[in-house]
């Protein structure tokens, strides 16, 4: 990002000539940004991004996102138009492999400044409680491997590291780094909401920590197979009825399956999330008795959504496990 200066008529050409670069430069990022306002413009593939760019960035950036609120960013077409305006971003976030479309519009887009989330904290292939799923069918469409640790090929790491605080954590940091790397005049600004931003993720880390210590069960039953993470950070068993694609339909073994894992492991609920249909959801929780309640992937942020914010949603999240899992 540049800052508009006025050149003295006494400066030297030189100078005049690099000024006016300065300023070719700096009305090139205000096309992006919506004029020249001397703001950072980041562009965000999916809400998770966006609201470390808004915490971190705060009045310094100007934050844009491809994923508009309700639409699934699994599914998510990019055109030609977004690609353009990629390209004339300051500061591009992405997680590679959880968007196809954006994968490509990044490397067709040229952007200088790129973070890749994946990059920031490791990421992991996760299975489940270690029931058996024969029969279940895998989903490693969009470069994804199934929740399961089955797929058409090999699996594919989790790339859901924004439901765990911890790893959340370690995102903001690199986010945190971008940003002044981008912009560094305001590096200390971004230096400390960072570090107030990753105080409170540490302190949300500890409420799960402490709310999920003593449950009458340990599993947990969704339709969208995104909570390896956060099960793993809290001792919990996810299981998954569709994978990592919320809107896939499920094998009738995977189903069978999965009625005799509600019963052994004592389960009560069955969990569906806001951005896709809770059909699939409803239909295990009819045939074995349980009662479904909203676990959120927090891919986006609707009217629908159990909070304002990722902080809102991830404490509805843990009180609605709480009441599932029997807390005592």
């Amino acid at each position: 990002m540049n800052v508009r200066r006025l050149i003295p008529a006494t400066a030297l050409a030189g100078a005049v000539a690099l000024g006016a670069t300065a300023l070719t430069a700096c009305a090139g990022a205000g096309a992006a940004g919506g004029g020249a306002d001397g703001k950072l413009d980041v562009t965000a593939s999916f809400y998770p991004l966006q609201f470390l760019a808004e915490r971190i960035g705060k009045d310094h950036v100007k934050v844009d996102t491809l994923t508009k609120p309700g639409v699934e960013p699994h599914d998510l077409e990019i055109t030609p138009k977004q690609t353009g305006r990629l390209g004339e971003a300051d500061v591009v976030l992405y997680l590679k492999s959880l968007q196809p479309a954006v994968d490509k519009a990044v490397a067709q887009s040229g952007v200088k400044n790129v973070v890749d989330a994946a990059t920031l904290t490791p990421l992991e292939v996760h299975g489940t409680s270690g029931h058996d799923h024969e029969g279940e069918e895998g989903h490693a469409e969009e470069g994804h491997g199934d929740e399961h640790g089955h797929s058409h090929g090999e699996a594919a790491e989790d790339p859901h590291v924004w439901l765990d605080p911890v790893k959340y954590a370690e995102v903001a940091k690199g986010v945190g780094a971008a940003l002044e790397k981008a912009d560094p005049g305001h590096a200390a600004d971004y230096r400390k909401n960072t570090d107030e931003l990753v105080a409170q993720l540490t302190a949300l880390n500890t409420e799960f920590e402490d709310g999920l210590k003593n449950t009458a069960t340990r599993t947990f039953i969704t339709t969208h197979a995104a909570f390896g993470y956060l099960a793993e950070r809290y001792g919990l068993d996810q299981e998954g009825i569709s994978g990592v694609d919320p809107e896939s339909e499920p094998s009738p073994a995977r189903m069978k399956d999965l009625q005799a894992v509600a019963k052994k492991e004592n389960v009560s609920t069955v969990f569906f999330e806001t951005l896709a249909s809770d059909k699939t959801a409803k239909s295990l929780a009819s045939d074995t008795g349980l009662k479904t309640d909203v676990l959120d992937p927090l891919e986006g942020i609707t009217g629908k959504s159990q909070g304002a914010d990722y902080f809102e949603v991830m404490r509805s999240n843990l009180k609605n496990l709480q009441k599932a899992l029997g807390t005592k």
